[in-house]
Formats: structure tokens, C-alpha cells, sequence
């Protein structure tokens, strides 16, 4: 195999491929990239002014969103938060999962912006693009200290995670909880251990999520299971064990996002299918089609979160019926802004100074 394909230990990706705005192509030299040796996290400061980003997608579900981190040591192969590191002159590859920007004063913006008369208390996403619970949060704790901030405020939060670390945190959640305030979304792609070794090789394995939806159930903290991606020919058999196992384990709904490949994503996904998945690529890639119109991606609004076409109709109705069975179906938590305060405005900012 050419040693473009060759994988490596700990990564989704085993490339570097060109930049769509730059055009230049990082290929290994003999060194221990191309032996299969991961190349080392490196952390970069972002000094960026503001943390509360706004979404007008009508498909996505919130409107504000805080990232402490840009790029993901994950490794999710598939990842569609990958092309936004191209915006700095990077690769969607390699370098996503090992570059990571660190939003050190997300804190300090976040009080700043919630503090303004500006704010208008709504439920904040965390993250609306790259994972908060990602192994740089060991570490920084951007996360927690964002939490904390909410907390203050009382402002709701939702969160989704593929990483048990999020119950580190059970103490904030839990009095975020206490205002209805707080909802967290274990994020279960697959239940096959080796399946997520490779597919998102950093992340906490299936078993740990599970664990997770459990801790965070027993302190009463609503939890829901999200099924996200599903990828057809390849994780969509397993939709109603995950969502029996994460109910058993105390989940009260589910959801499900289809997979979606943007820009580059497409060759990289396709790239590691061949590398771990050859006998399957065919199968994988063409039932993609199926539900893109032909295409292995679709940026239309509803569509590019369930598919269309038959078999995304029947994924659909595999999940119904799989909610039905396990006695969450139509569940709907509902988080409350009414709680939200704004007090001590100057002497919380001095804290930070």
C-alpha cells in the first residue's frame, strides 16, 4: 500500500491533504509519519474577542455556541468540523487532530458577553463544532470553568460529548439541573470496540459513554443518547441496540444525524475505508448515494441531518420503532431561561483581570 494509506496508531486520519484555498499537499517523507509513529498534539493560543457564536441554520437546534477549542484530537474520521481548519492555512487531516487552538480567556469572554444588556438569554450549545471534552480539556478545563460561568447565570447549556469526562463535571450539571438548565448528549456511534479504535480513535470507548449516560441519569441531569453519524452499510445496523443499551442505562431520548462528508472529508473517509474497511468501501460509499441523491454529500437544510430517499426512510423508521420499544419515544427535554440573572457585573470581570 502506498504510504499515503499507511495508518497511524492513535489517528483517524493517516494524511495530510491539500488545502482547498492554499493547494499544497503535505505527503510523509521516510520519516515516523510514514512509518505509522503519531505525530505529536501541539497547542496553539487563539486570542480571539469573543466566544458566543451565532448560527441562523434552521436545521441545527440552538442559535448560540461556545468552542473552547478549534481542531479535535479525537480523530473522528469523519468529522465534518475538519474543512474549518483550512481557514487557517491547515490540513483537514493530520493536522486537525494535532493542532489544536486553546481559547485561554473563553471564561473571562463568556461572562463579558452574558454580563452585556446585549445578551439575550437563550440556550447555549457546548460545543457547536468541535468536541469541549476533548483530551486537551484534561488539561485547560476550558470547559468546566465555561460551565462554571453559565452556572452563575444561570443560563441554559446543552452539551454533546463522545467523552466520559463530561461526568467530571456532574457537580455544575446537577446544579444547572436544579433550573432546568442544563441537558447533556452522549454521543454513540457504534458499539463494536474496534469499530470506534480506528473511527474515532481518541474518543472514550463505547462502553465509557454508556457509563457516562448512567452517572449523569443517577444525579438527575436530563441525558439523552445521539446516535451521530449514522453511517449506512457500516454503524446503521446497530441503532436500536444503542438506543436499548443507552436507555437501560438511563437515557430518557435519542436522536440521530446521517453522515455528512463535506469538502475534503469525502476523500479522507474514503481513504480510510480502504485502509481498514476495503471489502466493505463499495457497499459503504454507494449507500452514501443513496440517500445524497447520487452524490456523497448535501449541504440542503433538513436533508443533510436524516438523508433522503428509501433507505433513509427506512433508517427513520428503524428508529421509531426502536424509540417505541424502549419507551422513549416523542421525549423532548425542555430547558428554562427563566432563571437567568445578571448581577455583580464589574466585580465578576475584575476576577479575571
Amino acid at each position: 500500500m502506498d504510504k499515503l494509506h499507511q495508518n497511524i496508531r492513535g489517528r483517524g486520519s493517516a494524511e495530510n491533504p491539500a488545502n482547498r484555498f492554499e493547494k499544497i499537499d503535505y505527503v510523509p517523507d521516510d520519516g515516523e509519519i510514514s512509518q505509522g509513529i503519531s505525530p505529536k498534539t501541539e497547542y496553539y493560543k487563539d486570542s480571539t474577542r469573543s466566544i458566543i457564536a451565532y448560527n441562523d441554520s434552521p436545521d441545527v437546534g440552538f442559535n448560540a455556541g461556545i468552542n473552547p477549542y478549534r481542531g479535535c484530537e479525537h480523530g473522528c474520521i469523519y468529522c465534518y468540523a475538519r474543512p474549518t481548519h483550512e481557514y487557517f492555512g491547515l490540513s483537514l487531516g493530520l493536522d486537525f487532530e494535532t493542532k489544536i487552538f486553546v481559547k485561554e480567556d473563553a471564561p473571562y469572554l463568556l461572562r463579558k458577553e452574558l454580563s452585556s444588556p446585549n445578551w439575550k438569554p437563550q440556550t447555549i450549545a457546548l460545543s457547536g463544532n468541535t468536541d469541549a471534552y476533548q483530551p486537551a480539556e484534561r488539561h485547560f478545563k476550558l470547559a468546566r470553568e465555561c460551565l462554571n460561568v453559565l452556572a452563575e447565570f444561570r443560563n441554559p447549556v446543552t452539551i454533546v460529548t463522545k467523552n466520559y469526562l463530561v461526568t467530571r463535571d456532574i457537580d455544575i450539571l446537577k446544579n444547572l439541573s436544579e433550573y432546568d438548565a442544563a441537558a447533556v448528549a452522549v454521543s454513540v456511534t457504534t458499539l463494536d470496540p474496534d469499530l470506534a479504535r480506528v473511527m474515532e480513535p481518541r474518543t472514550s470507548q463505547p462502553e465509557y459513554r454508556l457509563r457516562a449516560i448512567q452517572r449523569l441519569s443517577e444525579n438527575s441531569i436530563p441525558t439523552m443518547v445521539l446516535i451521530a453519524p449514522v453511517i449506512p452499510g457500516l454503524t446503521d445496523h446497530e441503532m436500536p441496540n444503542i438506543i436499548q443499551r443507552a436507555v437501560d442505562a438511563g437515557a430518557k431520548q435519542a436522536g440521530y444525524i446521517m453522515l455528512r462528508l463535506p469538502y475534503g472529508v469525502k476523500e479522507l473517509f474514503q481513504n480510510w475505508l480502504e485502509r481498514h474497511y476495503p471489502n466493505k468501501k463499495n457497499k459503504v460509499l454507494n449507500r452514501i448515494r443513496s440517500i445524497r441523491g447520487g452524490k456523497l454529500n448535501s449541504n440542503e437544510f433538513y436533508d443533510r441531518m436524516k438523508g433522503d430517499g428509501i433507505f433513509a426512510e427506512q433508517v427513520r423508521k428503524i428508529f421509531e420503532l426502536a424509540c417505541r420499544k424502549a419507551g422513549i419515544e416523542g421525549n423532548k427535554f425542555k430547558l428554562s431561561k427563566e432563571n437567568f440573572r445578571r448581577r455583580g457585573t464589574s466585580e465578576q470581570l475584575k476576577l479575571f483581570e
